[in-house]
């Protein structure tokens, strides 16, 4: 018997709503994108795990193309619509293949597509046929729908968060897909969610907490002999898109009455706790007057409607006004980005003193510049390499940036938003983030990284990404959902198979 081919690309990143900057080509050209052959010259992330096991399972990889980036916007209709050809093409070139395997999101959309994941996967089906498995890996936050789970075999999706395991993803896709290419499992899927929109400071998969929980519980399942794969999904509640929910997806052999069975308890278990997963807040100026009174330091400011993780412009200077405010002479770090600032400390050079207009350029829905004056400390072209996570190895590009510096406030202004994991922003520019009094951090989750055993201040500030969804202006998401709707009376959870 010869080698199976596996077909295997994929598009992956994470799109807002309500904010951030508008996704384009130029925005995985800094990150990944590659074509045919360049595909197997990745070796860490989701895409490295998936390579690593067709080698081992001595499956014959059929590359298509690869393109990930730091969330944002929607993409550009001419973006997706490129990807999309091209992703496609190369797939049309190379059929008939034994599989297909997908790296995607599950919150990704363009200006005009609902559901790239669904369009992909359903285009994906076209091209390769009815009875090809397709294997997709995925987000935990992803926002499943009934075209992708119609349109694949199996959905895989990250077990952790902080998302510690996109290699291991990679890995456990894969192996799902080469046994259903050679018969040695027939996947059987259902996915069952109930309509909950929540923040994810409280939805970590370690410790204690609801989603840890939960995800603990699937996981059980997978001991089963008959369970090939489990997922728990807290939606991306960014996206403004109809039929949005959290829930559990379950992959058995061949016994689909057994996945939904499982399934539904999964999603019914999410929404008795998903009280659980509304935090509490403080206004920035609260929070600065409650980490005065703290002696512990460093004390993060948890910023995360400014997350751009989360897709956001990361432009938001919301804690950086209250902590010049409140606390000047406090050793504090803040990140934002600003073009505009960047270029005019990078035209002064170091050492020189400048006052600013700094702040909410990029997306100005959420705020106004403030005034600041202070020493440019650094100057950088931006670049650092990540060291682990999604991108590990991979290098980030921040733009041209400057570390400014105002009384005991230290700021790094970057050219370009780009996704938190464990500082390197910081480090790249010589900053100690470790130490001062305040930390900024504008991601719900990753903070943790860096700052595991420091007090956290969750931030109610505005923004695209915020704490609670209660002030997001929904449009296509149907009503009712939670938080904006307590109860439900005779819900039920929707289920796809």
């Amino acid at each position: 018997m010869s080698p199976p081919r596996i077909a295997v690309g994929g598009i992956l990143t994470e799109c807002n709503d309500f904010g951030g900057t508008p996704i384009d080509i130029a925005a995985f050209a800094r990150f990944e994108l590659r074509y045919g052959e360049d595909v197997l010259g990745v070796a860490g992330g989701v895409m490295g795990g998936m390579l690593e096991v067709l080698a081992e399972r001595e499956a014959t990889p059929v590359p298509l193309l690869f393109a990930s980036t730091s969330p944002g916007g929607p993409l550009t209709d001419d973006c997706y619509e490129t990807l999309r050809l091209d992703l496609l093409a190369a797939l049309e070139q190379v059929v008939p293949v034994d599989a297909v395997l997908l790296a995607l999101h599950g919150a990704a959309v363009s200006e005009t597509v609902h559901d790239i994941e669904g369009d992909l996967l359903a285009a994906a089906r076209a091209l390769a046929g009815p009875d090809v498995p397709i294997v997709a890996t995925l987000d935990l936050h992803a926002h499943v729908t009934e075209a992708m789970v119609t349109n694949a075999d199996g959905l895989v999706a990250w077990e952790t968060y902080p998302h510690r395991d996109s290699y291991t993803t990679g890995r456990r896709g894969a192996a799902l897909l080469i046994d259903a290419a050679v018969g040695a499992a027939q996947p059987a899927m259902v996915m069952a969610k109930v309509p909950v929109l929540t923040g994810a400071v409280n939805g970590s998969t370690e410790g204690e907490g609801p989603f840890a929980d939960m995800m603990r519980k699937a996981k059980a399942l997978e001991e089963r002999p008959d369970v090939l794969s489990t997922s728990m999904f807290l939606v991306h509640p960014f996206i403004d898109r109809p039929g949005m929910g959290s829930g559990g997806l379950v992959i058995t052999d061949g016994d689909t009455d057994g996945a939904r069975e499982a399934a539904v308890a999964l999603a019914e278990e999410y929404w008795q706790r998903r009280h659980e997963f509304e935090p509490d807040m403080s206004t920035p100026t609260e929070a600065v007057r409650q980490g005065l009174l703290i002696d512990d330091s460093p004390i993060v400011l948890m910023e995360t409607a400014d997350a751009c993780g989360g897709g956001a412009a990361g432009d938001s200077v919301a804690c950086i006004a209250a902590l010049a405010e409140l606390a000047p002479d406090a050793a504090s770090v803040a990140p934002v980005v600003d073009p505009e600032a960047a270029a005019q400390c990078h035209a002064a050079g170091v050492g020189a003193e400048v006052t600013l207009r700094l702040g909410h350029r990029l997306d100005p829905r959420w705020g106004d510049p403030m005034s600041i004056t202070g020493t440019v400390e650094v100057l950088t072209d931006g670049r650092f390499v990540y060291e682990g996570g999604i991108w590990e190895g991979v290098v980030g590009e921040m733009g041209p940036t400057a570390v400014l510096r105002a009384s005991g406030l230290q700021i790094v202004i970057a050219t370009h938003p780009t996704y938190e994991w464990t500082g390197e922003q910081y480090t790249s520019v010589g900053v100690d983030a470790r130490t001062p009094k305040f930390a900024v951090a504008k991601n719900p989750m990753n903070y943790r990284m860096v700052y595991p055993d420091a007090p956290v201040i969750v931030i109610d500030s505005p923004g695209p990404t915020p704490a609670s969804v209660r002030s997001l202006p929904f449009e296509r998401m149907q009503r009712p959902f939670f938080p904006l709707d307590d109860d439900i009376p005779g819900l039920r959870p929707t289920v796809f198979a």
